[in-house]
């Protein structure tokens, strides 16, 4: 038993270095943790799902019969993102080339009499696109500027995982309780590139319809900004925004906190349980860079006569005041009878306070190379404004043997992003999932359950300002699915 306990500590050592970017499905959260409850449309609050109850409901880790309990799970995801927008010439599409996330999660739990306890890693959500360097999106002056040898790549990653520690107790027979202590890491690349209509939006105290931009380096560019004949910058191509690594686990700007849920369970009757939860909000410091870099592309006088030239800035980034959302939710399990088991859940997600808005400050380098610019500083604010979701989500499992069940679900959460602040670095709308899954169970210590789950295409247009920034259709499906050994033992 010692070497077995030795061995998986040794792995959720390793896997804890390993932070696993996603594109979630409810807003930026998956539609369901461990393949039981996603294969039953992310159900969760009133039954058995694993130790993916360690993200969903902690008190369900109560039913586990007494002994240790070992689940070994991966996920993966299939985002198909299209971004279009709507031009004189016609409209032009762009697909993102971030395809597929994988995500591994491990989860062990001892169950002792009336207390439990254990420890987890899950990949909690996030979000993920790339445009290549030859799409619409990669010359925001749609071919004016002469200096741009190579299209701009628009890359976006978001990924947050969990060290988690549960315990639960039984109260008595019928009512058990659960709380977690979350370790939370989050990291970010991104790669924007911003047109002049939308850096001067954000620039102009009187408009800032998308967000805003100041500091002593934005007072620094505008004072070079000259209307044609003059002799200073007569036109800005594109403001691009880079900070972002090769790692398929780790993004370039990082940050680390704490969360925690509790959760309770009651047996109404032999046939139906009910059961609630409460996440926090995270407690997450700013994600932070110090190889970031700032470029802008301008028309300028250079002395002789106007050219075409990139202004290189590097710095550092501080992301500040991200934070994931709480979250509240109850649900009923009811079983039917012998083999049929139905579930109904709902849950409410705080996105209006974690995503109001997404907020930048660089700081460029005391350095010679940059400049006039060595030393200034850029606050950039997005505008997001995403609001509260409600989710829901219905499931059901069906013991066709008494080795194999098969399961299947609906989840729905209304798109939180308004079509104002739609951005299709940023997709978070697919609404409506279809879930399927199946358990085989042997040597009665032995189970594989695996689940499918797809995120029916929605499509969001953000409108633009009618004149310079033109509307963007974004769309958006998904195909994902999810492994999961355990061993009790």
């Amino acid at each position: 038993m010692i070497g077995r306990l030795s061995a998986i500590l040794m792995a959720f050592a390793l896997l804890a270095g390993i932070p696993a970017a996603a594109m979630a499905t409810n807003g930026m959260n998956l539609e369901g943790y461990g393949p039981i409850s996603a294969g039953m449309g992310g159900t969760s609050y009133g039954f058995q799902v694993g130790t993916g109850g360690m993200m969903n409901n902690p008190a369900t880790l109560g039913f586990f019969a007494d002994g240790y309990h070992l689940d070994v799970a991966v996920g993966y995801l299939g985002p198909r993102i299209t971004a279009t927008v709507e031009t004189p010439g016609g409209d032009m599409s762009a697909d993102s080339e971030s395809t597929s996330f994988w995500m591994p999660a491990l989860g062990f739990f001892v169950k002792k009499s009336a207390w439990g306890y254990g420890i987890g890693i899950f990949g909690q959500g996030g979000m993920g696109t790339e445009y290549s360097s030859s799409s619409w999106m990669s010359d925001p002056s749609m071919g004016q500027n002469t200096a741009l040898e190579q299209g701009l790549v628009n890359r976006s990653e978001v990924s947050v995982g969990r060290v988690i520690v549960p315990v639960t107790y039984d109260v008595n027979e019928k009512f058990t309780i659960g709380a977690t202590f979350d370790f939370v890491w989050a990291g970010m690349d991104l790669q924007m590139a911003m047109s002049e209509a939308q850096f001067g939006d954000m620039a102009n105290p009187n408009a800032q319809t998308i967000g805003t931009a100041s500091g002593s380096m934005v007072d620094a560019f505008m004072s070079m900004y000259e209307p044609a004949g003059g002799t200073g910058i007569s036109q800005l191509y594109h403001a691009y925004f880079d900070f972002s690594n090769d790692s398929d686990f780790f993004g370039e700007a990082k940050g680390y906190g704490a969360a925690g849920k509790i959760g309770a369970t009651y047996e109404v009757t032999p046939a139906i349980t009910v059961g609630a939860t409460y996440h926090s909000q995270t407690w997450l410091q700013d994600l932070e860079t110090e190889n970031a870099t700032l470029s802008m592309a301008v028309n300028m006088f250079t002395g002789a006569d106007y050219e075409d030239v990139n202004i290189p800035v590097t710095g550092k980034i501080t992301i500040k005041d991200f934070e994931w959302p709480w979250v509240i939710g109850g649900g009923v399990a009811w079983d039917a009878n012998e083999k049929l088991l139905l579930a109904f859940d709902l849950k409410y997600i705080g996105w209006e306070s974690a995503m109001k808005d997404f907020k930048m400050s660089f700081k460029a380098d005391d350095s010679a190379e940059n400049g006039g610019f060595a030393g200034l500083e850029m606050n950039a604010n997005l505008y997001q404004n995403w609001e509260n979701q409600l989710v829901i989500a219905l499931g059901g499992a069906y013991e066709a043997t008494e080795a194999l069940t098969l399961r299947g679900g609906y989840n729905y959460g209304k798109n939180p992003v308004p079509d104002q602040y739609v951005n299709a670095l940023f997709p978070a709308i697919v609404e409506h999932h279809i879930t399927l899954g199946a358990g085989y169970q042997w040597a009665e210590v032995n189970g594989l359950n695996a689940s499918f789950q797809t995120g029916l295409e929605n499509s969001a247009t953000n409108p633009g300002d009618g004149a310079m920034m033109p509307p963007v259709e974004t769309t958006h499906k998904q195909y994902n699915f999810q492994l999961m050994y355990s061993r009790s033992f």
